[in-house]
C-alpha cells in the first residue's frame, strides 16, 4: 500500500499553526491523549444531556448511566478529533459529531448486551443498562440515544450545513441495515452455523469497522473535507484497518482475559458458540493478523506530518489489555 501526501495547495497561516499545535499535542503519551480527549468529549455528553424531566427520568437516567460510564474509552469520538485536528480544524467543529458517534455507539451496545442479543451483564466496568434499569428500559434507552445522535449532528454550527448533510448521511448508513446492524444479523447468525472466514470478515467489516470508519471520517468532514476528498480515502484506508485489528483483540480478550480487567463480561463468545477470530487462528495467530493489519493502517497515513497519534493509536489498540 503505498504513502499518502497531502495534496498540492496553499496552506493558510491559520492552518499551519493548528497544525503545529497537533505536533505539539503528539508529545503526549497516547494514554494521556486518550485521556484529555475522554475528559473533553464527557464534559461535552453531561452538557448535552443535562437536561431534566421528572417524568422521563427512567430513561434519561438510563441513557446517561451507559453514556457517562467511568470506563468508556471514547475511541470514536477521539478518531474524530484526532482526523480533524490534523487536518487544520477546531475541537469546536469535531465535538458535536464526536458526541454522536458515541451516543450510537453507546446505543449499540445497550442493545447489544440485551437478553435477544448477547444477553451480557457486565460493561464498562459496571452492570450493563439492562441490568440496571430493567429490559423495558435499556431498550427505550438505546433508542433514544440514536435518535439523540442525529439532532447533536445535525445542529453542528461550525460545519457548512452543507458537510452536515454529508455527516448524517455517513453516520446513518454506518449505523444502518448495510453497517452495523447488518454486521449484527450476521453475528447472531454466527450462533448458528460456523460462518466462513471470508463471511466472519464482512461481519466485523460492519459491526464494529463501519462505525469506526464514520469516524475517522467525521473528523474529515468537521475539518471541511467532504466525504469524495484524498483525506477521506486516507481516513478509510486508515480506520478500516484499526477496525479490524480492534475487533481481532477484542476476540483474544473475550476468550483470554477476565471481567475486572476488561471492564466487560468474557468468555461468552465461546458460550453461545459464535464464530469469531478464535475459530480459524490460535490467540498468538490472531494478534499476529491484528499487528498486520495494524502495519497497513499507520502505512496509510504515515507520510503525513503530525501523523504520529494515529500511529500510536493504532499501535495502542492492536496491544491493549480492555
Amino acid at each position: 500500500m503505498s504513502s499518502w501526501t497531502l495534496p498540492s495547495r496553499r496552506w493558510s497561516v491559520s492552518v499551519l499553526e493548528k497544525r503545529r499545535k497537533v505536533q505539539t499535542m503528539a508529545a503526549m503519551t497516547i494514554k494521556e491523549r486518550l485521556l484529555e480527549n475522554a475528559a473533553l468529549v464527557e464534559r461535552t455528553l453531561e452538557t448535552l444531556t443535562a437536561r431534566e424531566d421528572a417524568d422521563f427520568s427512567a430513561v434519561l437516567e438510563a441513557e446517561r448511566y451507559s453514556l457517562l460510564a467511568p470506563r468508556a474509552k471514547r475511541i470514536r469520538p477521539t478518531l474524530v478529533l484526532e482526523f480533524c485536528r490534523l487536518l487544520g480544524g477546531s475541537d469546536e467543529a469535531a465535538l458535536p459529531f464526536a458526541a454522536a458517534v458515541e451516543m450510537v455507539h453507546t446505543y449499540s451496545l445497550i442493545h447489544d448486551d440485551l437478553p435477544c442479543m448477547d444477553d451480557d451483564d457486565y460493561r464498562r466496568g459496571r452492570p450493563t443498562c439492562h441490568k440496571a434499569h430493567g429490559e423495558a428500559t435499556a431498550l427505550l434507552a438505546g433508542d433514544g440515544l440514536l435518535t439523540r445522535a442525529f439532532g447533536v449532528a445535525a445542529a453542528n454550527k461550525a460545519v457548512s450545513a452543507s458537510l452536515v448533510c454529508e455527516a448524517v448521511k455517513a453516520l446513518s448508513e454506518a449505523a444502518g441495515s448495510f453497517g452495523m446492524i447488518g454486521g449484527q444479523v450476521m453475528d447472531l447468525a454466527g450462533e448458528k452455523v460456523r460462518l466462513s472466514e471470508e463471511t466472519l470478515l464482512k461481519l466485523h467489516r460492519n459491526k464494529t469497522g463501519a462505525l469506526i470508519s464514520v469516524s475517522a471520517l467525521l473528523g474529515c468532514l468537521a475539518a471541511g473535507y467532504g466525504m469524495d476528498s484524498d483525506e477521506a480515502a486516507v481516513a478509510k484506508r486508515y480506520a478500516a484497518g484499526i477496525g479490524l485489528a480492534f475487533q481481532i483483540v477484542d476476540d483474544v480478550l473475550d476468550a483470554t482475559s477476565d471481567p475486572e480487567t476488561t471492564g466487560k463480561t468474557t468468555g461468552s463468545d465461546a458460550e453461545r458458540g459464535k464464530t469469531t477470530f478464535l475459530t480459524y487462528y490460535t490467540p498468538e495467530e490472531a494478534l499476529a493478523f491484528a499487528e498486520r493489519v495494524t502495519a497497513e493502517a499507520k502505512e496509510a497515513v504515515a507520510s503525513l506530518p503530525g501523523a504520529q497519534i494515529l500511529l500510536d493509536l493504532a499501535d495502542y489498540l492492536t496491544r491493549r489489555k480492555y
